[in-house]
């Protein structure tokens, strides 16, 4: 029964979610302006206006719109694109892959930096090269990904010419987006792994590992870091998340055609079924997210998982 009950109630935050962010995005987004003026261009006459109106229902009374437009989401239908006259969220979902893609690769390069530098400093905080280092990562947190984009972009694409910029062809277009990206999360990564790591090497077992012959290795990789870890699952899950709605800019600036990419032009045209799209399933796709990295916490610690829940 309790089981039943919680997935019940994590049911009903979902359905809350996707009310919330469907109902937010079409009242917000008319608030911005007429997409059938951008649509229609400068020159369009009041009748062609009035006409293109009719066709996409902007005529009707906001609330009855509303009410259309519910209707439809739960139907999964978000209506064309009004820039190509694409089905919205197939257009939507099509841009997909690419977007988890890059959220995989920049994880990827994050955890692998992270880890190894979080648990060093952690393990070694009083020393003076960890203190640099430590330095060094707090001044690179406060720095922006696209920051080091462009500055990625200006090393090894302009000046060097090893790495293409733009595109998602092969191999070698994933690298400076993914490095991007990893150098505006590993900091963070970083700095939790390094407390949870050196808050765990003060702890009373750790004496008792040491006490009875374990080696220093044993006793951090055997010891300190599983105990560290559960904090860290719950920040790599919050990124991941992040990834699929933050990572716009990235996407922009080296023309990578996911969701990001897709948004910032729809912006631009005001394409309301496919900004709306967007919302839906960025909802989506970050409650599943969070599911996951509660499964995550259960499985870590079993006492943990029952208190989320």
């Amino acid at each position: 029964m309790a089981r039943i009950s919680s997935n019940l109630r994590l049911l009903g935050n979902f359905i809350v979610l996707l009310l919330g962010i469907t109902t937010l995005m079409f009242f917000a987004l008319r608030a911005t302006g007429d997409p059938i003026i951008v649509m229609a261009g400068e020159n369009a006459s009041a009748e062609m206006i009035d006409s293109l109106r009719q066709q996409y229902g902007f005529d009707q009374p906001l609330l009855l719109q509303y009410v259309y437009y519910l209707g439809n989401v739960l139907k999964l239908d978000f209506g064309a694109s009004l820039a190509s006259g694409q089905e919205a969220l197939p257009y939507v979902l099509q841009q997909l892959p690419a977007t988890f893609m890059l959220a995989l690769f920049g994880m990827t390069v994050t955890i692998t930096v992270s880890v190894p530098i979080g648990i060093w400093l952690g393990a070694r905080p009083d020393r003076t090269g960890p203190r640099i280092v430590s330095a060094a990562v707090i001044v690179a947190q406060g720095l922006p990904g696209f920051v080091t984009a462009l500055i990625l972009i200006q090393l090894f694409v302009v000046k060097l010419m090893w790495l293409p910029s733009l595109g998602y062809a092969d191999v070698r277009t994933w690298i400076l987006p993914s490095v991007s990206l990893a150098s505006f999360l590993a900091p963070k990564l970083i700095r939790v792994i390094a407390a949870n790591v050196s808050e765990s090497m003060r702890q009373e077992y750790i004496r008792t590992a040491r006490s009875i012959g374990m080696s220093e290795r044993g006793v951090l990789w055997r010891e300190a870091f599983p105990n560290a870890i559960l904090g860290t699952v719950a920040l790599i899950g919050a990124q991941f998340a992040f990834l699929f709605s933050g990572a716009v800019i990235i996407e922009v600036l080296f023309h990578w055609p996911g969701i990001g990419l897709l948004l910032f032009e729809s912006t631009q045209s005001l394409d309301f079924p496919v900004l709306q799209a967007i919302a839906f399933v960025i909802a989506v796709l970050v409650f599943v997210v969070n599911s996951l990295t509660n499964v995550a916490f259960h499985m870590i610690d079993p006492r943990v998982g029952k208190v989320i829940k």
